[in-house]
Order: C-alpha cells, then structure tokens, then sequence
C-alpha cells in the first residue's frame, strides 16, 4: 500500500511540475512564441493549451478532486504528449524532441495506473 501511494505522488509530482513549468513558459518565454509558431500553431493555441495545462496540473495534484475528473485529465495530457511528439517530427525537430513527450506519457501512463491501486484499497 504505501509503496504504491509513493509510486502514484512521485509520477503524478513529475507530471504535474512539468505541467506547470511548461504552462509558465507558454506565457513568460518569448522562445516558446517562436517555438509554436516553428510547429505551424498560432499563438492563440499557446495560451490555450497553457491554460488547458495549469487546470490539468491542478486537477491532478489536489488530491480531493474525484477520480473521474482525474480521469479527463490524464486523457488530455494523453493527447497533448502523443500530439507533441508527431508535431516536432513533422516539423523535422532533433529526436530528443519527439522522444520527451514520450517519456513524460509513460510516466503519465504510471500515474494513472497507480491512481487506481491507490483508490482500490
């Protein structure tokens, strides 16, 4: 039991800074503007998602929030890790930058997976 609650609060730490640090730079990092605009995205969709990724982060870190809320938001990141990767290989962007989100989506994968042992017991 407690191995498992340790498992879900360290993936879900690091998946819920990474959200709020990169939601930070969408709207602080004039090298992210540029970024997006490299991926063919208007600026718009930077402070959309950023917005998207603060209440995601939020919604997975405050422990009250029911599971079934939790669940839209690992669905979300999901999608966001899995459309990171196939946007900066399109874009002809070094490996490191396809890889990343998905390393962050088997963290999120973890996660979620020890979201549901911990609920169980």
């Amino acid at each position: 039991m407690k191995k498992n609650k340790i498992i879900y609060w360290i993936t879900t730490g690091l998946v819920g800074l990474m959200m709020i640090f990169s939601a930070s730079q969408y709207f602080m990092n004039p090298q992210v503007v540029e970024g997006f605009a490299h991926l063919g995205f208007p600026s718009y969709f930077r402070i959309e998602l950023g917005l998207a990724k603060l209440i995601g982060a939020l919604v997975l870190l405050i422990s009250q929030i029911p599971t079934r809320i939790k669940e839209w938001a690992y669905a979300g990141f999901g999608i966001v890790f899995i459309s990171a990767s196939i946007a900066h290989y399109n874009s002809g962007d070094a490996m490191a930058k396809v890889i990343s989100p998905m390393v962050f989506l088997v963290i999120l994968v973890v996660s979620n997976i020890y979201l549901h042992k911990v609920k169980q017991v």
